[in-house]
């Protein structure tokens, strides 16, 4: 901020009595404003997540979820929501926009059957960037027998271009799991990208090309029943030997979390890789039972698990510490803990219908899209 020609001298300072737009407290105080007026109301702040409020009574419930000044809300009640809003407004200049169709960058359709989320718009835009709007598709996003490491011949001609486009498709995977893992393994390298690495992006962007429309479906006949699938790729890091560990969630029949991510230290065995697999998921279900818990929503039977490792499985139901297992940090066997109170129940997958290898390792065309097709993934648009 800078003060008003002639106005004191260079050691005063203006006092605020209220934040300024684009100051960096400005959007803290927002956020505490607009939190304290919601709980004055009679929301209650989710503990699992701090942007969520909910309030319930009577058979009614209304949940908003904050993200700065945009504010969308969800009801089975549609007065609930009109009074709201002229409460709302009365505190706040409020600009209503209708039914959800578009936010942040994210297409919403929402018929009988269920809710769409694609980024459509996003991808058209991405491939008009790069001049890739012509190109030929690619039928998978990364080649099956493609491997990186951080030295893989010359640099890139311009760094920056790289990086934009890794972090554009880091945002794209909040709608299209199919390309987490490439654009996990790609994002390693932006300290210092190499024309392999950038060609291997590019590849990226022409199997976007194939089917910019493709998005989440999430079914509103799905059963509320937690079931996730875990895997780990072993020493899957060239540079630093560390293992890929990989998982998704599913509510019923629709997908709701995944992650793929490099594991923190070094794994002595396989089973020990998905082990820690396993430790990850839970934590998540966990999290995901408080955030249902929330809504109203008690999920009062244990969430399947389902690993393709028999090994991990045993260490995690064996309650003997076993020579091999000793190295083991104590909060892997977290998951032993929620075994025996009932949390979660574990099942053995056979790894060709182990969903999460589409996580952990480049595939095959064949076996990536027989597992594409059970996550629930459409193109309410048809045809590219």
């Amino acid at each position: 901020m800078v003060p008003p020609p002639g106005f004191g001298s260079k050691g005063e300072v203006c006092k605020l009595t209220k934040s300024l737009s684009g100051l960096k407290r400005a959007s803290r105080q927002w956020f505490a404003k607009l939190s304290s007026t919601l709980l004055d109301h009679g929301f209650i702040q989710s503990k699992s997540d701090y942007s969520v409020f909910t309030q319930i009574s009577k058979g009614s419930i209304l949940i908003l979820l904050v993200y700065v000044d945009d504010i969308l809300i969800a009801s089975n009640n549609v007065e609930a929501v009109n009074t709201f809003k002229v409460f709302l407004d009365a505190k706040f200049k409020l600009k209503d926009l209708g039914t959800l169709k578009y936010f942040l960058g994210l297409e919403v359709a929402m018929t009988e059957k269920g809710i769409s989320l694609c980024q459509r718009k996003f991808v058209l835009e991405l491939l008009s960037d790069t001049g890739l709007l012509a190109s030929k598709p690619a039928n998978v996003p990364m080649d099956q027998t493609a491997k990186f490491r951080s030295s893989m011949g010359e640099a890139a001609p311009d760094p920056s271009l790289y990086r934009r486009i890794i972090g554009k498709l880091l945002y794209l995977t909040l709608t299209r799991p199919d390309i987490c893992y490439t654009v996990h393994k790609l994002s390693q390298f932006m300290s210092s990208p190499q024309i392999p690495h950038l060609q291997a992006t590019y590849k990226v962007l022409r199997y976007l090309k194939k089917a910019p429309r493709q998005g989440l479906f999430l079914s509103a006949g799905s059963e509320l029943k937690l079931k996730a699938y875990c895997d780990a790729d072993w020493v899957a890091c060239l540079d630093t030997r560390k293992s890929v560990s990989g998982f998704c969630v599913f509510l019923g029949n629709s997908l709701v979390s995944w992650k793929c991510k490099k594991q923190q230290v070094i794994s002595r065995s396989s089973a020990e890789s998905e082990y820690r697999a396993m430790a990850t998921v839970t934590s998540e279900l966990v999290w995901l039972m408080a955030l249902l818990g929330t809504f109203g929503l008690d999920h009062n039977y244990p969430a399947s698990l389902y690993c393709d490792s028999k090994a991990a499985l045993y260490i995690a139901a064996n309650l003997v510490f076993h020579e091999r297992t000793k190295h083991i940090e104590v909060d892997c066997h977290y998951i032993r803990s929620k075994i025996q109170s009932g949390v979660i129940k574990t099942f053995h997958v056979p790894t060709k219908h182990q969903i999460v290898d589409s996580f952990t390792k480049a595939l095959g065309t064949k076996q990536f899209y027989f597992l594409l097709s059970k996550m629930n993934l459409i193109n309410i648009y048809g045809s590219s």
